[in-house]
């Protein structure tokens, strides 16, 4: 029982709301390249579900050709968000760009893929261990 509903008032339940740039985040979305409607409003916790399970053209073709964050970009390439740094990726990426950005395999992105693997492979031994 809520204190509300001790003092005999009814109790109401408001609708969780999120900031634009949290909810594109939960999304894996580049804010900027949202529509206006979605960037200068509020999103409910309803309105993220209903987008993550009905996805609208404009989510499922941002989701598919980008501009993607740079969290996106970094799984994209098997890299974390400082390497993404490091090798002077300071922006967000079409898929294009990351397709193109494989194919070339730059000295830095193959650097950054295998201290990415060296990290991975310690955490499992670590995991292992700790079992």
């Amino acid at each position: 029982m809520t204190l509300a509903t001790l003092d005999g008032m009814t109790s109401h339940k408001t609708a969780q709301t999120m900031k634009p740039a949290t909810a594109a985040k939960k999304l894996g979305v580049y804010l900027e390249a949202t529509p206006a409607e979605f960037r200068e409003g509020v999103v409910s916790r309803d309105e993220l579900n209903a987008l993550q399970a009905d996805p609208p053209e404009w989510l499922r073709e941002l989701r598919r050709l980008g501009p993607h964050p740079r969290q996106v970009v970094a799984a994209k390439l098997g890299v974390s968000i400082g390497g993404l740094t490091r090798g002077g990726i300071t922006e967000a990426l079409t898929t294009e760009q990351i397709d193109a950005l494989k194919a070339e395999s730059p000295d830095w992105l193959v650097r950054e893929r295998a201290t990415q693997a060296e990290v991975r492979k310690e955490a499992v031994r670590l995991k292992e261990k700790d079992r």
